[in-house]
């Protein structure tokens, strides 16, 4: 392990190509930092400087102790800040899950307002569907899961609270032939055509979705944004955030269909493992107590294209 003066010899003879000018650079006497020179050539028992030449070069041993020892004395920098961070409160990272019901765009402005913090702290933001959303903060994929639906599950030390409800609408392309049908929709009419659903992420569990009846074909997509725009499409039927088509509706792409069975809202959740909570997670979970944020969030944005 080089010291910060050693380090700064190495990088000055490099930099420079002369032991003049780097010995001007740092401030000391050319004999002084001929000196310094040979003793770190004497202590790795190398030749770790070309003097044969009009330019005082490193050699390529010299080479890779000065970028071997940079890298070193930046991670080291690094640790130390990292330590002195957790030491405080804050966490080394937070790992963030939220449904893929909720759009990224949306949580932009708290992470914004999170890195004025200058806190530190890594964020991982990732998502999840149905499922495997309370599941990735049951297997350790998550400090905080945003957006769950469903009942919270049984979980050691889960804590929980909701954030709001969303509501859905039976929608189906104005092409579609479900579009001039009479309503309301029986259950046996809808299952005879696909059903669009956003395949669930669940890794221990065959998952779930909402809306395929018994016997009904379906087409699973990746995302509620694909499964708008499938429907929009005509490449099948189901239920979609009102807000989230609302633009749709209004200018008749998609239409509106009463069922005999009308879907009841869904209840988002916020959830993490109590006893462990740092700055970082505290920080985030007073944000998402305010009514305007998860207004937004919950609403989501409106699908124009």
């Amino acid at each position: 392990m080089l010291s910060e003066e050693e380090l700064a010899v190495l990088e000055a003879i490099r930099r420079s190509g002369s032991l003049t000018r780097a010995a001007a650079s740092l401030g000391k006497a050319p004999s002084t930092l001929s000196h310094a020179a040979r003793q770190l050539e004497a202590r790795f028992d190398a030749l770790l400087f070309d003097r044969r030449r009009y330019r005082l070069q490193l050699t390529p041993a010299g080479q890779l102790l000065a970028d071997g020892a940079s890298r070193v004395m930046e991670d080291v920098s690094r640790l130390t800040r990292r330590v002195k961070q957790v030491a405080s409160g804050w966490e080394d990272r937070l790992w963030i899950v939220t449904d893929e019901l909720l759009e990224f765009e949306t949580l932009l402005p708290l992470v914004h307002d999170f890195d004025a913090l200058q806190s530190g702290v890594s964020l991982r933001i990732t998502h999840e569907v149905l499922s495997g959303t309370w599941e990735a903060l049951s297997d350790g994929r998550a400090d905080l899961v945003v957006g769950a639906t469903n009942e919270p599950p049984a979980m050691p030390g889960l804590r929980w609270f909701e954030l709001g409800v969303m509501e859905w609408v039976f929608a189906v392309s104005v092409r579609h032939p479900l579009a001039k049908a009479r309503e309301p929709l029986e259950r046996e009419l809808i299952a005879s055509h696909r059903a669009v659903v956003v395949a669930d992420t669940s890794r221990n569990s065959r998952g779930r979705a909402y809306g395929i009846l018994g016997g009904q074909a379906s087409l699973a997509v990746p995302s509620m944004r694909a499964k708008i725009l499938a429907q929009r499409d005509g490449l099948g039927v189901g239920w979609l955030p009102a807000r989230r088509v609302a633009a749709l509706l209004k200018r008749g792409d998609l239409v509106a269909k009463r069922t005999a069975d009308p879907r009841e809202p869904n209840i988002l959740y916020a959830g993490w493992r109590g006893g462990s909570e740092g700055r970082a997670l505290n920080w985030w979970l007073e944000r998402l107590r305010q009514p305007r944020l998860v207004q937004r969030l919950v609403q989501g944005l409106d699908v124009v294209a």
